[in-house]
């Protein structure tokens, strides 16, 4: 299967997106200059992780009948802005020590369980593995 997504360039530093549901228009973060009325693509790029660990972790909950009765799944990312502003050229480029967390209520589950429900969680994340595996990014212009 092949997953795709569009976006199309706007008028300022903008581009909007079509995510399925609605139009996203991700601009720069205000700590680059933006004006903070656009979304961060960092963010966006975290909110996807949120998003698919999230629903991985619900599919596995329910496959190994571990009842999770309520949760919470939080990313944060550290970001060295020097290096997107071109700043400092020693400075990275890009998100780095992503860490996930899951706040869950599963008052009957063992020790075990919850290990074996992030580990599967953390395996089966389509997000989370290619965030965690160099993976190729082929870039073309037509």
């Amino acid at each position: 299967a092949t997953l795709k997504a569009t976006g199309e360039l706007g008028q300022s530093l903008t581009c909007k997106v079509a995510t399925g549901r609605a139009l996203a228009e991700a601009g720069l973060h205000p700590m680059t200059g933006g004006d903070g009325l656009s979304l961060c693509s960092g963010d966006m790029l975290l909110e996807s992780l949120v998003a698919c660990s999230g629903v991985t972790l619900k599919a596995v909950a329910t496959a190994l009948s571990i009842p999770v009765e309520e949760g919470e799944v939080t990313a944060e990312a550290d970001l060295d802005f020097k290096g997107t502003l071109g700043v400092d050229k020693a400075s990275p480029v890009g998100l780095f020590n992503i860490r996930l967390t899951f706040d869950l209520v599963c008052p009957t589950a063992t020790d075990e369980q919850m290990e074996l429900l992030k580990k599967l969680t953390d395996r089966y994340c389509v997000v989370a593995q290619s965030l965690k595996e160099p993976v190729s990014i082929t870039i073309k212009r037509r």
